[in-house]
């Protein structure tokens, strides 16, 4: 092979991990494939902005050609965003805990964006009647949100958006820098632990499907869910030894395997896998430039052989644009409507990815389906006595209420 047939590196005796030269045979193909030459006109230019003198065209210049700046900058923003949402809700709680003595600062709906299982419930009730809810309807509205990315999208708001995906992310890469690889499971294992994600899918989407209207009604507006996002909070701070060592362990392995809770355990990103098949948006790869250095597959964080697709349809695909960063050839990997069509540049999918979810939520806010129905007095009689067993939730079944707690009539 020669050295002027794949990106030159700075330090031949110790290529990086992103080489093809560092790659198990296993992560790209079993099969050898010859790594063609670049034509010097196809050889795509790096951008060397440290001599342009002015900072703020140089962040212009990051934004325009570094797709990995751009995303963690949507990502840091949305994180931002959810540690300022989990601040107030902690200031709310303590007003409520204090019996209304201390500051009061409004509940911020966006909490409710933590709450997935009364989200798909608040979804099939408002399928089955045209009734959104008034008890968690932001949930539902954020969903409603992530839904519509997934579609459009595929699978971009768990690259772009999602903290939990973020904090993942982080924690692989810190995994990579500190023991300078990552493990990657055996390709049986890896199909055995995939398909758990789909298997809990499966169990919350038959659980919420055997509901019927009365059912659901019944759930959204009985007293544990009215105050769910409490017992959400009070999870983690009167965390258990049982849910903390649950934790660590969700921690050590996503230090050791690439995004090992999204990969093989979240089902909401099961649900967005499924639902991004759906998305005209695809990396798309142009055979007919392709080098096949295989640097695509290596810098893929989920696995998938982008070097041998030609539209890349997997579940697993975030859309992180990783692969398209990788790629030495002009024009030969990118996000594309068609196989034709010109490739989306990442600051124009960011800007697409963050107006679709503010949109959906922005006309949740518009229309009144953003904040609840639930008064400050109800909220601080109800936080006053959340230990209460009308407010446990015992194995799928929520306890009977009784006439301060009635719901009110189907419509």
């Amino acid at each position: 092979m020669r050295t002027d047939e794949i990106p030159p590196l700075a330090n031949p005796a110790r290529p990086p991990l992103n080489h093809p030269w560092r790659m198990p045979v296993r992560d790209i193909q079993s099969t050898p494939r010859k790594v063609k030459k670049i034509p010097p006109e196809l050889r795509r230019k790096r951008f060397d902005l440290s001599k342009e003198p002015s900072f703020l065209r140089r962040i212009l210049g990051r934004i325009r050609e570094d797709s990995q700046f751009v995303r963690t900058l949507v990502q840091a923003a949305f994180v931002l965003l959810c540690i300022w949402i989990g601040i107030e809700f902690a200031i709310f709680l303590q007003w409520g805990q204090s019996g209304g003595k201390t500051v009061f600062v409004e509940r911020p709906p966006g909490v409710e964006g933590f709450l997935p299982i009364s989200a798909l419930m608040s979804l099939k009730y408002w399928l089955q009647t045209g009734i959104i809810n008034d008890i968690h309807p932001a949930g539902l509205m954020i969903l409603l949100a992530i839904i519509l990315v997934a579609v459009l999208l595929k699978k971009a708001f768990c690259g772009w958006l999602c903290p939990i995906g973020t904090i993942s992310e982080s924690l692989w890469m810190f995994g990579q820098r500190m023991f300078r690889r990552n493990l990657t499971p055996q390709r049986w294992l890896d199909c055995v632990l995939r398909s758990l994600k789909y298997f809990l899918l499966l169990f919350f989407g038959l659980s919420i499907l055997g509901m019927d209207v009365q059912g659901l009604h019944a759930f959204i507006y009985s007293p544990y869910n009215k105050v769910a996002d409490v017992k959400m909070y009070q999870f983690f701070a009167d965390i258990t030894s049982v849910a903390l060592w649950t934790i660590i362990v969700l921690v050590v392995g996503s230090v050791a395997i690439k995004g090992f809770w999204c990969r093989y355990l979240c089902p909401y990103g099961a649900l967005l896998g499924v639902l991004s098949w759906l998305s005209p948006l695809k990396i798309t790869r142009n055979a007919a430039t392709c080098i096949d250095c295989a640097l695509c597959t290596r810098a893929c964080p989920a696995g998938i052989s982008v070097h041998t697709a030609t539209r890349v349809w997997s579940d697993e695909c975030m859309s992180c644009y990783r692969c398209v960063e990788a790629c030495p050839v002009k024009n030969t990997l990118g996000m594309r409507l068609t196989r034709r069509s010109r490739p989306v540049p990442a600051w124009v999918f960011a800007v697409l990815v963050a107006g679709v979810f503010a949109g959906v939520t922005g006309l949740a806010m518009l229309t009144g389906h953003w904040h609840n129905s639930i008064s400050r007095q109800e909220y601080l009689r109800r936080i006053q006595t959340i230990d209460a067993p009308i407010y446990q939730h015992f194995r799928g079944q929520v306890p009977v209420y009784g006439p301060n707690d009635e719901t009110p009539p189907v419509r």
